[in-house]
């Protein structure tokens, strides 16, 4: 297989881009910028999402056995950029921004448009992302999108012509 033919096909495969929160409830918090993300199920509701295995964020969540996907709109680039950096909580705040506790212990960012809270059903432990699968238990909408929904969201192509992820 030609690498680059691989690398190229699989970033032709469109990426929401989301805030997944965790917090373990020893102290450890973590937020991390994903995209990996789909709905797989209805009843009962359900997502998965892809986290890298060597991440802080993957090792909270798994703790956890909870986690949060805050949506983005399509004007939070910004936001999107300062969650690839490990999380920092001081003043009140996950890297900078204001959060309320979910009903999970998520942290929920205020500034998200929408929020979803899961509780973690399985882990599917392969390659360097592992794929946490989660039951949606509770959605906040911090400002319901006017027109589609899923038109709403910030994606992977706005971030900019040199920012890919996949191949």
């Amino acid at each position: 297989m030609d690498a680059n033919t691989k690398k190229t096909a699989l970033r032709m495969i469109p990426y929401g881009i989301y805030v997944l929160t965790a917090n373990d409830g020893r102290g450890g918090i973590a937020a991390a910028t994903v995209n990996w993300v789909t709905q797989t199920a209805f009843a009962p509701p359900l997502v998965v999402v892809g986290v890298k295995t060597d991440s802080g964020a993957y090792q909270v969540v798994k703790t956890a056995k909870t986690f949060a996907l805050n949506m983005l709109g399509k004007d939070q680039k910004g936001l999107a950029f300062t969650f690839f950096r490990p999380a920092d909580v001081s003043d009140g705040k996950l890297s900078g921004h204001a959060y309320r506790k979910g009903s999970t212990g998520s942290p929920i960012l205020t500034e998200a448009p929408g929020a979803v809270e899961c509780k973690v059903t399985s882990i599917v432990e392969q390659g360097d992302h592992h794929i946490v699968v989660g039951e949606v238990v509770d959605a906040h909408l911090n400002k319901p999108p006017s027109g589609r929904p899923d038109a709403a969201i910030l994606e992977m192509k706005e971030l900019g012509d040199n920012v890919f992820y996949g191949g």
